[in-house]
């Protein structure tokens, strides 16, 4: 008779602590979410975005994929911001944000760097497919209408563009992408 009582206890203990483990698990996932995304525009931060380069540096490394990193400026946010206030000028981040999203492919990763700077990560794209998805944002943004209450703002970016290379660090390969965007801006 006692024995069955104490199997009891055992089994509600087990139960106990696997729903424990499960709600730990969810807020691991949670907080990981908190360390990788952006709190304002749904993407991932620099934190997440440096993951995801790490991962396809080791896939070029592996397979000798071709893969690409964009930085991307988003020129003029500071007179939106004192001309228009901050909300404005994170209405003009998250505009951005979604046409970069929606102007490249599914499989690629739009990160938010950090205040007005952005990063693409094009793998499988060689050198020609990464400038003409440059290009082709450069106009996009261009061309898309911004209004903040009923003015329209017009909005560019400039993007500095690399190829990932074997041996290459995450920094490494964002500090050349960066460089070849302020190398872009002084040579317009």
């Amino acid at each position: 008779m006692q024995n069955e009582g104490s199997e009891r206890d055992v089994n509600a203990e087990i139960a106990y602590l696997r729903g424990l483990v499960a709600k730990l698990e969810a807020r691991c996932v949670e907080l990981d979410g908190l360390a990788h995304r952006d709190s304002l525009v749904p993407l991932p931060n620099r934190r997440g975005f440096l993951r995801q380069l790490e991962l396809v540096i080791a896939r070029l490394e592996r397979y000798g994929d071709p893969a690409a990193v964009l930085f991307v400026d988003l020129d003029g946010l500071k007179m939106v911001n004192d001309s228009f206030g901050h909300c404005a000028g994170d209405s003009a981040l998250i505009h951005v944000s979604a046409l970069l999203v929606g102007g490249v492919r599914q499989s690629d990763c739009v990160g938010r760097l950090g205040g007005d700077e952005f990063g693409i990560l094009l793998d499988h794209a060689d050198e020609s497919c990464a400038a003409e998805t440059a290009a082709r944002l450069v106009e996009l943004v261009a061309g898309e209408e911004f209004l903040v209450d009923g003015t329209s703002i017009p909005l560019s970016i400039a993007i500095g563009m690399t190829m990932i290379e074997v041996g290459d660090t995450a920094d490494a390969v964002l500090n050349r992408a960066d460089r070849a965007m302020y190398q872009g801006k002084a040579a317009a």
